[in-house]
């Protein structure tokens, strides 16, 4: 039975319930179907109960075994309600001073965060600032493959998530150092602030150590 920061490998294919349509997948075949970049497809390592995935399916796998399972998740545990008041009314100059000309339906990101133009008229835009999943109950086809041992594993599991970027490590009894480079220095304050899940998952404290790269020597003939 699987239980909270047990990390396992997971095959997924999360859809709109209304409607069958597919937002999420690591399985090859249903991203071929979704046209998604099949670069991006790859095995999925999490560790239950840390909100690597969204709560209403995170919630469900704890408890579960190896298999295949179908959950419901709710728009409370999934993306989040709509809220009116993240649709807001915006002059249609903001847009074309960034050389952006607004239709109804594009997506686009704005101070970071992903909208959707609902209207252009009279010189002002109507732009909707909800997750595009807001208020959308989800399924979830899951298949779990296996539960995942190895600490390497778990380690870079933590790492694709929280870095997205895999560093060199050296893992010594509650203590792991990430190796980095010369070039990667500024990265090493980052690593410092995402070092909790680290130790409070696969209880290692966390260090980081700059790594000298030897320069090649060229023989001259």
């Amino acid at each position: 039975m699987i239980k909270k920061n047990d990390f396992i490998e997971i095959e997924f294919t999360g859809k709109i319930k209304d409607g069958g349509e597919i937002f999420d997948t690591n399985i090859k075949e249903d991203a071929e179907k979704a046209e998604f970049d099949l670069k991006q497809i790859k095995p999925f390592i999490i560790a239950i109960g840390n909100n690597m995935i969204v709560k209403g399916l995170d919630n469900e796998l704890e408890g579960k075994d190896i298999g295949n399972l179908s959950i419901n998740v709710t728009p409370e545990l999934g993306f989040g309600k709509r809220d009116s008041k993240l649709v807001r009314m915006i002059p249609l100059k903001a847009f074309t001073e960034q050389k952006i000309n607004p239709q109804k339906g594009m997506q686009l990101s704005l101070d970071g965060n992903v909208a959707k133009i609902l209207s252009n008229s009279g010189g002002r835009v109507l732009v909707d600032f909800n997750n595009p999943l807001a208020g959308k109950e989800l399924v979830y086809d899951v298949r779990i493959k296996r539960k995942v041992d190895d600490e390497n594993e778990k380690v870079n599991a933590l790492q694709d998530f929280f870095f997205r970027k895999r560093f060199d490590f050296n893992k010594k009894e509650k203590e792991i150092t990430f190796k980095l480079k010369d070039a990667e220095k500024q990265i090493e304050k980052f690593i410092e602030l995402m070092a909790k899940p680290f130790e409070d998952i696969l209880g290692l404290k966390v260090k980081t150590e700059i790594v000298k790269e030897e320069k090649k020597v060229e023989k001259k003939e």
